[in-house]
């Protein structure tokens, strides 16, 4: 049971009958986020951006994450990629299931996570309720934040470490055309093979913030979004993980509270130079 504020109705109730839930009310773009307190008591809340005027809409943000974090009811906000970085900081949030240009599919798998019991979604937030893909998003999301983060207490790897940032590798310097050079060359297997064949997000959005980092370059949460050369939604939901991880960071805009900007963490980018100035010495370009 859900109520909906703002933007479409017709494609979330698509996705709510396929998540098994119905509409219990939808608020117009017009109205206060005052309107929850006598609205029915659905256990979620959908908002769309479309329609929203600029203060209205993060007066809704801000109250659905209020509400979303004290338990009261789940939270779904949706957007679209020209307004994803306007709209990142809510999107990003904890307590909120974000969606930028969604399908179907999208909308009815954030409904059920959503609408999870807060007990299973504080452990789980794919257990009984995820598609095989998600679940396989998730794992790897994981495998690859773990693999980083042990960099520093795998005795091995350490090593490797230790090889390409000891006082040998003192001058050599790792320059953002080279890793452009790698993401160029990531990009032109899909002229050749089918995209879905190779799909890295975390990889494409770590090699782009580590150039990035080189440049002294601040990345926007919709650049990262293209970088990972899925679908924004996907990508979405892989730097809310690899943030929760510890490998991205987010940093707010000073001039603009509802801008994130994502970098790598310090332990990721020095993983990263230690793996190109291995990778370097061994091949003339890695992809």
């Amino acid at each position: 049971m859900l109520v909906a504020a703002h933007g479409r109705v017709e494609p979330w109730a698509r996705a709510t009958a396929m998540a098994g839930c119905r509409l219990l009310a939808v608020i117009p773009p017009a109205a206060s986020p005052d309107a929850l307190d006598t609205a029915p008591c659905g256990n979620a809340i959908l908002l769309d951006e479309a329609g929203a005027d600029e203060e209205r809409l993060q007066a809704w943000i801000a109250r659905i994450r209020r509400d979303a974090e004290l338990g009261r009811r789940g939270a779904v906000v949706s957007t679209s990629l020209a307004s994803l970085d306007r709209m990142a900081a809510g999107l990003l949030d904890p307590a909120v299931e974000p969606l930028c240009d969604p399908s179907d599919e999208d909308r009815a798998v954030a409904i059920r996570h959503a609408t999870a019991p807060r007990s299973a979604r504080l452990h789980d937030v794919n257990k009984g309720q995820g598609t095989a893909r998600l679940q396989q998003l998730s794992e790897e999301v994981g495998r690859i934040a773990s693999v980083l983060a042990a960099l520093s207490e795998d005795e091995a790897a350490a090593a490797a470490v230790a090889a390409a940032t000891g006082p040998e590798a003192a001058g050599e310097k790792i320059d953002a055309g080279f890793i452009r050079s790698i993401i160029r060359a990531r990009r032109l297997r899909d002229h050749f093979f089918r995209s879905e064949l190779f799909a890295d997000p975390a990889w494409d959005m770590i090699l782009d913030l580590m150039a990035a980092r080189v440049e002294k370059q601040r990345v926007a949460v919709s650049s990262l979004c293209i970088a990972a050369a899925v679908p924004p939604t996907t990508a979405l939901r892989w730097i809310k993980t690899l943030c929760d991880q510890g490998v991205f960071v987010r940093m707010s805009d000073p001039e603009d509270g509802r801008r994130v900007f994502i970098e790598l963490s310090e332990d990721a980018a020095v993983s990263m130079e230690a793996y190109l100035k291995s990778a370097r010495r061994i091949a003339t370009l890695n992809v």
